[in-house]
């Protein structure tokens, strides 16, 4: 009757464990995704290939990480089969218990019992295992954790890496020889950078690769434009999705599939972007709420590049470890492979201020107090090497919402509240600052937070949020799209309060949840 049972738009963390979990159950899947296929040999040795990096279809540049600015925040994300995990840094901490008794979903179920399970079983999935190996940077956080007299709460992280024998492949560790050949971490750094070296658990090692051999069929290099109900207006007759080959500017290849139920993974760029522009055609009974209650984890990024060059900062893995400085907040030493410098490009000196001018007058102050320190960080022989992003998160809320913009030119963003995000957070200030004197270095931060004001994330969250019903949210508790039948949203957007953590494994264990409740296909 259908060409698939289900279709999934994106390949991430909630498409591939839906991929996988619908397939085991008997049912017939297609993934479409509109980045590209991604092998170990593909990837660049550094980020300054731009071609294999980016993601900036207009130039021709078709790679896994896109860079999003909006009026109020910039966005990094992944795009490729695979999805965030791509550039993703390998952490998968469970959050703490303000979460699950967040006021903007407890009253929908004690999330904490109803993902109890789930949460060991996404960590089993993805392979995670804890860093073995302290770096300079890490050893660093270990210090700062000391002077606050906060020992106990420095750990090494939760990663999702093979950690075998350097370079040694051996058959698949993880799921009794069903899944891919495996090779042991070289500690490169280059886990943000695509994992050259088959170490790295990326979602086309278990996830999604398991479901192909369920018989989840993968089309990669296409974009979904539409998705139609047949029939019945609430989807009860099945769908039609249209899509459109991404990586053609010319003579681009399209076509449509019919399918009993549709499911939504491709982020909240992708997913909310989708459903605001069908809401006013193919899918008007969607949720008034649709693009509200969009969060980040309240984060700073926060470069600190050492003026000490006998130091080696790229070694390790992405994340190698994490500090937990109060009930809401900690920090995770970041980092890129040797010759990955352009970052550098876009970096200033660290300063706060509620005005342009202010910041302005106060990076040009800076310069001038500190030139000889600013110039070794700006030409700095290796950015990578020389520098730890330091990533200050917490749990405390700002939400934004997302619309979408005039004649449908992308999303614009509005203030939720009074309250807007923002890169200037006294308390990450002030372990910025600590941390650099443990490297001997220079806090820097990125141009758009230093002249502007807009916070960077790589945790967009919400915007397709569980509620009770279609007055507070466009799912409900278990990911169905109020108003229409076998429609589901599992990807970030569906996260409907801050875990103040790496979502990712959040999202697995969400997106775990919501398929149970599928039953077995007849």
């Amino acid at each position: 009757m259908f060409d698939y049972d289900y279709i999934i738009i994106g390949s991430g963390f909630g498409g591939s464990v839906s991929a996988l979990r619908l397939s085991e159950k008997g049912y017939k899947v297609l993934v479409i995704e509109k980045g590209k296929w991604w092998q170990s040999s593909d990837f660049p040795k550094t980020i300054w290939n731009l071609k294999k990096w980016m993601w900036l279809p207009l130039f021709r540049f078709f790679g896994f990480f896109r860079l999003s600015y909006y009026r109020h925040i910039g966005i990094l994300s992944g795009v490729g089969v695979g999805g965030g995990s791509i550039v993703y840094a390998n952490t998968l901490p469970v959050p703490k218990k303000s979460f699950y008794t967040s006021k903007s979903w407890s009253h929908l179920a004690d999330w904490e019992e109803e993902l109890k399970e789930y949460y060991p079983l996404a960590l089993k999935m993805l392979g995670a295992d804890r860093n073995p190996r302290m770096e300079p940077g890490d050893i660093a956080l270990k210090e700062l954790a000391k002077d606050l007299h906060k020992e106990d709460e420095f750990k090494a992280a939760n990663v999702s890496i093979f950690f075998g024998k350097q370079n040694e492949t051996v058959p698949d560790p993880f799921f009794n020889g069903r899944g891919p050949d495996r090779a042991g971490c070289t500690f490169c750094g280059g886990c943000m950078v695509g994992c050259r070296y088959n170490a790295k658990n990326t979602l086309d090692k278990n996830y999604l690769y398991l479901a192909q051999k369920e018989g989840t069929k993968v089309l990669a290099e296409s974009k979904v434009v539409d998705v139609k109900p047949l029939g019945n207006k609430n989807g009860s007759e099945g769908y039609e999705v249209a899509w459109m080959e991404s990586t053609s500017l010319f003579l681009r290849k399209s076509g449509k599939f019919t399918c009993k139920g549709v499911i939504f993974s491709g982020g909240v760029l992708g997913t909310v972007k989708l459903l605001l522009k069908l809401k006013k055609s193919s899918l008007p009974i969607l949720s008034d709420q649709l693009g509200n209650k969009v969060r980040t984890n309240s984060e700073a990024l926060m470069p600190v590049t050492s003026l000490n060059k006998k130091t080696d900062y790229s070694k390790g893995v992405a994340i190698g470890s994490i500090l937990h400085i109060g009930e809401h907040s900690h920090l995770e030493p970041v980092r890129y492979s040797k010759g990955s410098g352009f970052w550098r490009l876009i970096m200033l000196p660290r300063v706060e201020g509620k005005s342009f001018i202010v910041r302005f007058y106060k990076i040009i102050a800076d310069f001038i107090k500190h030139p000889i320190n600013n110039f070794k960080t700006i030409f700095v022989d290796d950015w990578a090497q020389r520098t730890q992003v330091l990533l200050f998160m917490q749990t405390l809320d700002s939400t934004l919402n997302f619309s979408e913009r005039s004649f449908g030119l992308g999303m614009k963003t509005d203030l939720e509240g009074s309250k807007a995000p923002t890169p200037f957070i006294p308390e990450a200030q002030s372990m910025a600052e600590k941390y650099a004197e443990k490297m001997d270095g220079k806090p820097m931060m990125p141009n758009n937070e230093a002249l502007f004001g807009i916070p960077t994330t790589a945790h967009i969250l919400g915007g397709a949020c569980m509620g009770k019903n279609i007055n507070e949210g466009v799912i409900d508790k278990n990911n169905h799209v109020f108003g229409y039948e076998n429609m589901f949203v599992c990807d970030g957007s569906m996260i409907s309060a801050n875990p103040g953590v790496n979502p990712s494994l959040t999202i697995t264990a969400l997106t775990e949840r919501a398929m149970s409740f599928i039953p077995n296909a007849l």
